[in-house]
């Protein structure tokens, strides 16, 4: 018997719409992944000979991709689809990775060492909570040899689309030397008032050289 030979009541899509996830036993959650069976067998019937083959959820998700393609009625699409629903949802109940904490100037230089080999200087911009852990790191904008052009709606729109508390700049001198110029610390100035117009605190700037950085707040350019 199909599923569309089912009473409506008994079909799994209706239960879930109709008494939600929990309700559903394991082989209707499986045939609701695997979407539509063969001629020969129902989804849900496939999502029952999965159950069968290896004896619980947990033999399913461990089984590699190989094995679970030798059950009948089921493909690599199939396999693929129900493995993943499965990690989906191993991944929303496993803890949360923690985040990395910028506590010093280091701290966020170290983050963005990587930039000091690029041969073209970038604009970037560390997203910070208000326990100033990281949030994402964001390009902003790519340059030439010797500038990068910035605008202050692009430091900040990821900012304010992730509620981030402080932001971090950071651009790379592909000249090695991190000594900043008269347009970094005008930049610097003009973002950090851009900042406290929407709420956003710009902590720090650093300038990425070959072997060191500068930070811009330590060296009181473009703060007070």
């Amino acid at each position: 018997m199909s599923i569309k030979q089912l009473p409506t009541e008994l079909r799994p899509r209706e239960r879930l719409r109709a008494r939600g996830a929990d309700a559903l036993s394991p082989a209707e959650l499986l045939a609701v992944v695997i979407g539509t069976g063969t001629r020969a067998a129902s989804a849900l019937e496939i999502g029952t000979r999965l159950l069968r083959h290896f004896g619980s959820l947990p033999s399913l998700a461990a089984a590699p991709l190989e094995e679970v393609t030798t059950v009948a009625g089921v493909g690599e699409v199939r396999a693929l689809q129900v493995l993943a629903a499965i990690e989906l949802g191993r991944r929303v109940v496993e803890p949360a990775p923690a985040r990395r904490v910028v506590r010093s100037a280091a701290d966020a230089a170290a983050v963005c060492a990587p930039m000091r080999r690029l041969d073209r200087e970038h604009f970037r911009v560390i997203l910070l909570n208000t326990r100033h852990e990281i949030l994402d790191v964001v390009d902003v904008s790519v340059g030439g040899l010797a500038s990068a052009p910035v605008h202050p709606r692009e430091v900040f729109k990821d900012a304010i689309r992730r509620s981030a508390a402080a932001v971090i700049l950071v651009h790379n001198h592909p000249s090695g030397h991190p000594e900043p110029s008269r347009d970094d610390v005008l930049i610097t100035e003009q973002l950090r008032a851009a900042g406290h117009l929407v709420g956003i605190e710009v902590l720090d700037h650093l300038i990425i050289g070959e072997r060191t950085f500068t930070s811009l707040r330590e060296q009181r350019q473009g703060f007070p």
